[in-house]
């Protein structure tokens, strides 16, 4: 169908994206080691998911993410800065909907570089190309300065503020926007 092949294209768009610094790439499993042992406590104390429990359970996890991107329904994206170095992750989950959900975390030594903007308005410009209107959620807890500074960098709209628990006991309190570049 003509849905499918437009779907197609589009990923084979986001195989691989150029920034200044960063290079953006379809997320592949030779970055699981540095994916688990970067993706810690720290890391999630103010996102909804936690670290993983092994690296299997990190294995299975990513993989599904994979084959999610690869049935066009998510972005799921590597960041490697320019020696080719993974230093975090970037989604689109809900690729199809009609506001996709952003998501994206750095490696702690690589936070307060700028990355996390660049590689957001990298995939938002190829995003545009194709979807030129849309909307996207971007949540971040009213604690995580940096993340509720980085909103603030695009163009957006504050929605609702959720306040919860997870399953593992975070107090989670998140601001949800919605951003365009």
């Amino acid at each position: 169908s003509a849905d499918k092949r437009k779907e197609v294209q589009m990923n084979k768009r986001f195989e691989t994206m150029q920034s200044k610094r960063l290079t953006i790439t379809a997320f592949d499993m030779k970055y699981l080691d540095d994916y688990y042992h970067n993706f810690d406590k720290e890391i999630t104390q103010y996102q909804y998911p936690d670290p993983f429990d092994s690296l299997e359970s990190a294995r299975k996890c990513l993989q599904e993410f994979i084959d999610a991107a690869a049935r066009g329904e998510m972005l799921f994206l590597a960041l490697l800065d320019s020696s080719a170095t993974f230093i975090g992750s970037l989604e689109v989950h809900g690729l199809m909907e009609e506001t996709p959900e952003l998501g994206i975390w750095i490696a702690k030594e690589e936070q307060g570089k700028g990355y996390a903007y660049e590689a957001l308005a990298c995939v938002l410009a190829n995003l545009k190309q194709t979807k030129p209107d849309t909307w996207y959620v971007y949540e971040a807890d009213l604690r995580n300065e940096p993340s509720m500074k980085l909103v603030s960098k695009f163009k957006f709209q504050k929605k609702e503020i959720d306040e919860f628990t997870t399953e593992s006991g975070k107090e989670l309190k998140l601001q949800q926007y919605f951003v365009q570049l």
